[in-house]
């Protein structure tokens, strides 16, 4: 555990001596600086790069605090990026499930559709691109409310209205609920928001690992779940690695 606590001051020494200095430095100089062996200082410095706390102009080159050390926490998310990086995993995630995908992210104080693809049965749809939705009420809500900051700060004063019988309105449960998305990775709403209408969501992360998104499948409880309520495996999988897949062309997981 010494370890650990140890590699995260050594890091927090690093951005202090980075963000005094007037002029990017040479990893000797930060190595010297510290009182580290090269190879340990070159190894923090390639984690803080690769999470975008530090950078360089060319590979070898002098370090320097990136612009993100100074406003930590996730960008917000601009919905055509969004939806650019999203589109092709999300079109696969329709064909392989057989229902209709969304992809949404909490953005000006609301979460909002930034992608929807149709079930490619024939069946009377209503494109929701752009639409706003509620966070508490569905699958790719409770996904956002677990693990994106200002989405979880937005609910602090808001009413969680009853949409339908389903829909969670006390708020100790809600966060118990939230609690378990945390723990599972992955989020379910049974016609919360409306009737006939079921979920499961997982989250999008961007390159520092911040949850910036959520993607899922929607449709009706009997396809989606079993006759308990519980959500069917194969999809859940699915809708997982459409997330993860998102994630890595957001840069997660990628290493520079």
């Amino acid at each position: 555990m010494r370890g650990l606590v140890q590699s995260v001051e050594r890091a927090a020494a690093m951005l202090r001596l980075l963000a005094d200095g007037s002029e990017p430095m040479e990893l000797g100089v930060i190595a010297d600086a510290l009182g580290l062996p090269k190879g340990t200082a070159h190894g923090l410095l390639r984690t803080l790069k690769e999470v975008g706390f530090v950078e360089q102009d060319v590979a070898g080159g002098p370090y320097r605090v990136a612009a993100d050390v100074f406003r930590l926490g996730p960008r917000p998310m601009d919905l055509n990026e969004l939806r650019s990086h999203a589109v092709d995993w999300a079109d696969a995630l329709a064909a392989r499930t057989g229902e209709s995908v969304r992809v949404a992210a909490f953005a000006d104080g609301h979460a909002v559709t930034a992608h929807h693809v149709f079930r490619a049965d024939g069946s009377r749809q209503v494109l929701r691109t752009g639409t706003h939705f509620p966070l508490h009420a569905s699958a790719l809500g409770k996904v956002l409310l677990a693990f994106e900051p200002g989405a979880a700060r937005s609910l602090y004063h808001a009413e969680l209205e009853p949409l339908t019988g389903r829909t969670t309105t006390d708020r100790r449960a809600l966060q118990r609920e939230l609690a378990e998305v945390r723990d599972l990775g992955h989020a379910v709403s049974v016609e919360e928001q409306q009737a006939g209408l079921s979920g499961i969501a997982s989250p999008i992360r961007d390159h520092g690992g911040y949850v910036v998104a959520a993607v899922g499948i929607e449709g009706p409880p009997e396809r989606l779940f079993d006759d308990k309520l519980r959500p069917r495996q194969a999809l859940v999988t699915q809708v997982l690695r459409a997330g993860r897949s998102i994630s890595r062309e957001l840069g997660h997981g990628r290493h520079r």
